[in-house]
């Protein structure tokens, strides 16, 4: 089953492709999809995560630095399965 991430870009609704084969995370394959280099901000995560006591100071960096990007929204596409 293929898996799809939706999110908004500067106020655009989209829709794309989503394989752990070629993305580590969410936030890198909507990335990628507008054409942003992360260098700098994995760089930062990657320091947080040694330094921050817990996840949350990763996960609320990565959230507004996404937010300050353009980002909104970033999520998988969830399916109806039909019983």
């Amino acid at each position: 089953m293929a898996r799809q991430v939706s999110y908004s870009f500067k106020g655009k609704k989209k829709v794309i492709a989503f394989s752990y084969d070629r993305f580590h995370d969410l936030f890198e394959a909507v990335a990628a999809a507008e054409g942003i280099d992360l260098t700098a901000f994995l760089a930062m995560e990657k320091q947080l995560l040694q330094t921050a006591k817990d996840k949350a100071a990763v996960k609320n960096y990565r959230l507004q630095t996404f937010s300050k990007m353009g980002f909104a929204d970033i999520a998988f596409v969830r399916e109806n399965p039909e019983t």
